[in-house]
């Protein structure tokens, strides 16, 4: 079987870790996830996944699930209200998202870095509903691209962890200029939480100081104050669904994680003027 090379560094380089994640977990003979089409991909690429295995933290690869099960149910959810409405996925790396969920009339517009976008062509396909975008998330060229600005869904997985808070009032701000109604689905992290993912996620997977985390913080409902328009509509704990299916003693980790709040999943509103 003809094989990809990767060769990414820094912050490029982790969109390979949630994709091995999936993988794994797909494997298993009970998996909470399955992503078939992650495994396919892994299988194809020619990189040393054994370095991400064999260093990342077992509750690092339970938050990729857990971010993905919460993620496809809204993605479902929205669906089911907007068929016909516009999915961006923000920071697409290697995300297979749209093979579990899409239902064949949303628009979906896949957004990352070109070079990261020239990796995506050589594994994944565009389709008729689905088209893939080169480019960085502050260049406002890409708006023009979508078709539907009135109902939109935006999903941001691990992405605004790498923004300075500026810039992610800036995103906010520029999301209510350019959609009517927008719902936004991502996962963060508390100040504490950016510090350990910096030590222990990043550190001891080997990856350089450009792929440090940023921006991180404790209440998500502060958000609310930064402009008109914003309202948090759900903010839960990462693990808060998926610890229940864990006996206690597989669960300490996540039991710890929730109680401090080190990573969280929300879903955003936000009212635009279009």
């Amino acid at each position: 079987m003809e094989t990809t090379k990767i060769n990414l560094k820094g912050v490029q380089e982790t969109l390979l870790m949630p994709l091995w994640g999936r993988a794994y977990e797909t494997k298993k003979d009970n998996p909470f996830l399955i992503d078939k089409e992650a495994v396919r991909i892994i299988e194809r690429i020619d990189y040393d996944f054994d370095r991400i295995a064999q260093k990342t933290n077992p509750l690092s690869r339970l938050s990729w699930i857990s971010r993905s099960i919460y993620f496809d149910k809204k993605i479902l959810d929205f669906l089911s209200s907007n068929p016909d409405g516009s999915i961006i996925n923000i920071g697409c790396g290697l995300d297979t998202t749209y093979e579990r969920v899409n239902n064949g009339t949303a628009n979906w517009y896949e957004l990352d870095f070109p070079e990261v976008i020239v990796i995506r062509k050589k594994v994944l396909e565009e389709t008729e509903n689905r088209k893939f975008l080169p480019y960085s998330v502050f260049d406002e060229h890409w708006y023009d691209k979508i078709i539907n600005k009135e109902n939109v869904l935006i999903m941001m997985a691990g992405v605004v962890y790498y923004f300075e808070e500026e810039q992610v009032k800036a995103l906010l701000k520029m999301f209510s200029v350019k959609f009517k109604d927008t719902i936004i689905i991502c996962d963060y992290s508390s100040v504490k939480g950016i510090e350990i993912a910096n030590k222990k996620v990043i550190e001891n997977s080997g990856m350089d100081m450009n792929a440090y985390l940023k921006w991180g913080i404790n209440n998500i409902k502060n958000i609310e104050k930064w402009q008109q328009g914003i309202k948090v509509q759900e903010n839960i704990k990462m693990f808060y669904e998926m610890k229940k299916k864990y006996p206690f003693g597989k669960r300490l980790g996540m039991l710890i994680s929730d109680f401090l709040a080190i990573m969280s999943l929300t879903t955003i509103r936000i009212k635009g003027s279009v």
